[in-house]
C-alpha cells in the first residue's frame, strides 16, 4: 500500500478524514498485536501507518484553524 500524500488529504473532507484516522488507528492496534506475538509479516507497515496517522492529524488540524480563521 503506497502512502498518502498530503495534498490528497487536502482534498478529502473532515468526515472522509476522521474516518480513515479510525480504519488507520484499528490496523496499527492490529500490527502491534501481531508484533507481539512473532506474526507481524511487514514490520515497516507500523511505521508507514504511524506516519499516516500523523498526516491525518496535521491536515485536520489545518483545516480547524482555517476554519476559526474564516469565522
Amino acid at each position: 500500500m503506497a502512502t498518502v500524500k498530503a495534498e490528497e488529504l487536502r482534498a478529502k473532507t473532515a468526515d472522509e478524514l476522521k474516518t480513515q484516522l479510525v480504519g488507520l488507528k484499528q490496523e496499527r492496534f492490529n500490527l502491534r498485536f501481531q508484533t507481539a506475538n512473532g506474526q507481524n509479516e511487514n514490520p515497516a507497515r507500523a511505521r508507514i501507518v504511524r506516519r499516516e496517522i500523523a498526516r491525518i492529524k496535521t491536515v485536520l488540524g489545518q483545516q480547524a484553524k482555517a476554519a476559526d480563521a474564516a469565522k
